[in-house]
């Protein structure tokens, strides 16, 4: 086994190689021809500077494995990889505590003072009354994502004697009991947090979570840290709020652009900025190593996936069948993960039905693929990972098979996820298949029987059965000049209610909000939801 460690390692990282009997360990410092010493080669170990990119990987007939040491993947080619059967790794999760503690740090900072008592001190100043502090003890911290990192940020702030409240709708309500987190939803995390802190990724929904809306309805003397991603932040309206008073302060380690250059933060006393820093901890940096290391020898070794971020190995023939529905199963997860609409609800179970030939296929890229979907803006769940993720939150997963199916389309999945919210609890479901082979179409969304392709950007709406709705759902999107693409239309057999789904062409934003806020007025329609499910 030839493994090549392109970049620099720490000795407990080597050294986990090295103990391998018959191991042939290539380190940084002996390479002088990276494609060359690839010809031959089963892992490749990266950091950050070298480009795993199609021509370096087209050098690499052998390579089975690509190990990234960190979180981030822009500089391999996870396409190509896939394409080369190459399992490509990270290491989420090995620098939690890091992140965790400078969170406590910075807050520590902003509520004592600190920065502004050193500078002074540097200056010859005295300066004990400016410096007035106040307490962690008794506050309250709404934590935004409570995966690894906000768990941990959770117990740390515990410790503090804070009141933690949190907002998460990938997280099993146990899981946030268990570290003393309260769940409510996102409006109540800015209404009644006194610190907040960020810990979710980017994803459509989270970008420029912090507004000049959102901002509005926070509590006033709010201090906010983040330390996940800079684009979370809309940073004008932040820096707004900080001089009018209504934000006391912010710590930031993360920025929309990086290196920071420019900056509405520049010259804001109650700011506190960071180079991005806040996983830079020599145990942080030696725990990724480990973790990767260990990650690459169990693949090599026993052929166990962990933390993979493309997809997981099929023949090339088993590969062509599942494909069309995992990208089926994918999209009528983030379906579903749209129906609780404000986010208050928390996913206890997901629970999986494969039916007919699809019974009969390989499923557990379906089965991620579905949960994946269903969490989607969780941090740091893909494919791969996504039942782990599932188990790590507390979610349960439960899958069942039925080859012999009467009538009907041949291979079907269904989806459900059983949510709570608060002491009420109930079930979103759906049905879906694959048509002509690349198709994608939803079967039934909640018992309503409805076909309509799982693609493009799709208005939902529940209403009435009654005469007139139809026409006005029409009238109201062509009044916004948004053109509908397909127009599906599902009623319940008994509960005089109906189903439309209708998909529209890439809409202007500000013209579908107009559109959704003139829907939700009309006295029928009791629930309108907009869901992104990209193009085919």
């Amino acid at each position: 086994m030839k493994i090549v460690l392109a970049e620099k390692v720490s000795p407990a990282t080597l050294a986990i190689f090295q103990k391998e009997a018959g191991w042939n360990v290539i380190t940084a410092d002996k390479i002088t021809d990276l494609p060359a010493e690839l010809a031959d080669a089963d892992a490749l170990i990266v950091r950050s500077a070298v480009q795993a990119d199609a021509k370096l990987l087209a050098a690499a007939p052998k390579l089975r494995i690509i190990g990234r040491a960190g979180v981030g993947v822009d500089n391999i080619d996870a396409v190509e990889a896939t394409k080369r059967g190459i399992v490509v790794m990270n290491t989420p999760g090995a620098n939690a505590v890091a992140v965790a503690e400078l969170t406590l740090g910075l807050m520590i900072s902003m509520c004592r003072k600190i920065p502004q008592a050193n500078s002074t001190m540097h200056a010859g100043k005295w300066d004990k009354k400016s410096l007035q502090g106040t307490e962690l003890r008794g506050k309250t911290l709404g934590i935004v994502g409570c995966g690894r990192i906000g768990l941990e940020v959770a117990r740390r702030a515990k410790a503090f004697g804070m009141n933690l409240i949190g907002y998460d709708p990938f997280i099993a309500p146990v899981i946030a009991r268990e570290n003393g987190i309260t769940l409510v939803p996102i409006d109540d995390i800015f209404g009644q947090s006194d610190y907040l802190s960020l810990h979710v990724g980017l994803t459509p929904q989270t970008e420029g979570l912090i507004n000049k809306t959102s901002i509005a309805i926070m509590k006033k003397g709010i201090r906010i840290v983040n330390c996940a991603r800079g684009e979370l932040i809309v940073d004008e309206a932040l820096a707004e709020a900080i001089k009018s008073g209504h934000v006391a302060g912010a710590a930031l380690d993360v920025f929309r652009s990086e290196p920071l250059k420019d900056s509405p933060y520049f010259g804001l006393d109650n700011v506190l900025l960071s180079p991005h820093i806040a996983g830079s901890t020599d145990e942080a940096q030696e725990a990724i190593g480990i973790q990767l290391a260990n990650q690459v020898r169990d693949y090599l070794k026993l052929g166990v996936v962990q933390n993979a971020v493309n997809v997981a190995s099929l023949s090339e023939d088993e590969y062509s069948e599942v494909s069309p529905y995992i990208e089926m199963a994918a999209r009528l997860g983030q379906l579903l993960s749209h129906a609780g609409g404000d986010g208050s609800s928390s996913t206890e179970s997901i629970s999986l039905t494969y039916n007919g030939r699809l019974a009969q296929l390989k499923t557990d890229m379906i089965r991620n693929a579905a949960i994946s979907g269903a969490l989607h803006g969780a941090d740091g769940v893909n494919r791969i990972n996504a039942s782990a993720v599932a188990g790590e939150r507390g979610i349960r997963v439960q899958e069942d098979k039925r080859e012999h199916v009467s009538g009907g389309t041949g291979a079907t999945l269904r989806l459900g996820l059983h949510w709570t919210r608060g002491s009420e609890h109930g079930d979103w479901t759906a049905l879906a298949t694959v048509l002509h082979g690349h198709s994608p179409r939803l079967l039934s969304y909640d018992g309503i029987d409805i076909e309509a392709e799982l693609a493009g950007t799709l208005v939902i709406i529940r209403n009435q059965d009654v005469p007139g709705v139809i026409g006005r759902i029409g009238t109201i999107l062509g009044e916004a000049k948004l053109n509908i693409a397909n127009f599906a239309l599902g009623r319940s057999k008994t509960h005089g209610n109906a189903l439309a789904v209708v998909q529209i062409d890439t809409p202007a934003a500000d013209a579908l909000n107009k559109a959704i806020a003139e829907l939700r007025k009309v006295d029928a329609i009791t629930s309108v939801r907009v869901v992104e499910l990209g193009a085919l």
